[in-house]
């Protein structure tokens, strides 16, 4: 871990009460309840780096029905299928199918049936999203996230999807972002316990909330134990920041999947990105693994997509 990350974790880790012994590669971190831990490394990279093109199912926004009915799913304007369609005609290799666009009530036959509609179409399913929070206090709402984590878990094994985007969430109305720091750290690992058994990444995303910053998502970093199956979720869009792309430089070592955008916010002003410099941020980092493009912008979908991708590919030669 290089000095820059090492003063962060450190730092950040303090706030919320952990002691930290460095060593050669790994910072150990004693969190309050006295019990050591070793604080989440970034990923081992190996060779260059290697960028997969994808697409996020969240682009389709305005048209996808939100975890509906049957009746809710023939009256929207776009089906998840469709979504899958378009991608394989965008000669995409692989698809973000976002979790918030799947029924109501999911089957097994149902992913089943859209995992073998992506393997037909030639497409892999690069990842899905859950919109959690892990901050809210011990009882049944808190309870119910976690068993949510834990089932789209299983859904992802079944869709051979190998990464899930979690949140951290927001600190309750009259607590402290120390305590739901400490919360949010907790719900991830005991879902890691479980994702590893899967054979699932969790890739924790910076999304306002206590990880609006990358100085806040070290704080949570630092507290989730080692392991393999979990990291970051580089989306080159969320932070609002004096300067989006050096933070953006400090968390895309820990990615385990990443996400671009068209625009960034500077202290919240937006403007276009600069693709260029997002790429080579991934690069730097030796980063191997799918980038999905989220579209989030007005203008139509359908129209201004293909042209984005057509950008992208240029710069990751996907």
């Amino acid at each position: 871990m290089n000095s820059t990350r090492r003063q962060f974790v450190m730092s950040s880790a303090a706030t919320v009460g952990a002691s930290f012994a460095v060593g050669s590669s790994l910072l150990n971190v004693i969190p309050l309840s006295g019990a050591p831990v070793i604080a989440a490394d970034p990923p081992a990279r190996m060779g260059g780096s290697l960028l997969k093109l994808s697409l996020a199912g969240y682009s389709f926004s305005r048209l996808l029905p939100r975890r509906g009915t049957p009746e809710d799913i023939s009256a929207a304007k776009m089906t998840l299928e469709d979504f899958i369609r378009f991608c394989a005609e965008q000669r995409l290799g692989a698809v973000e199918l976002t979790g918030y666009y799947f029924p109501k009530v999911i089957t097994t036959e149902y992913l089943v049936s859209i995992r073998s509609l992506t393997h037909k179409l030639g497409l892999t399913i690069s990842g899905t999203a859950i919109g959690n929070d892990f901050c809210l206090p011990e009882g049944d709402d808190r309870q119910k996230q976690l068993d949510e984590c834990r089932a789209w878990i299983d859904y992802a094994a079944v869709l051979g999807a190998p990464v899930i985007r979690i949140f951290a969430g927001q600190v309750p109305a009259g607590d402290t972002e120390e305590a739901a720091v400490i919360r949010c750290a907790a719900g991830i690992n005991e879902c890691l316990d479980y994702a590893e058994k899967k054979g699932v990444y969790l890739a924790l995303e910076n999304h306002g909330g206590i990880t609006a910053t990358p100085g806040q998502m070290l704080k949570i970093i630092a507290l989730v134990r080692n392991s393999p199956f979990f990291g970051v979720n580089f989306d080159s869009g969320n932070f609002q920041t004096d300067d989006p792309y050096r933070d953006l430089e400090l968390i895309a070592p820990y990615s385990v999947n990443a996400q671009i955008k068209v625009s960034v916010s500077v202290n919240g002003v937006k403007q276009a990105a600069d693709l260029e410099r997002i790429i080579r941020i991934l690069r730097d980092a030796k980063y191997r693994g799918f980038v999905a493009l989220e579209y989030e912008e007005d203008r139509d979908p359908f129209e201004a997509i293909p042209e984005i991708l057509r950008d992208i590919r240029r710069l990751t030669d996907g």
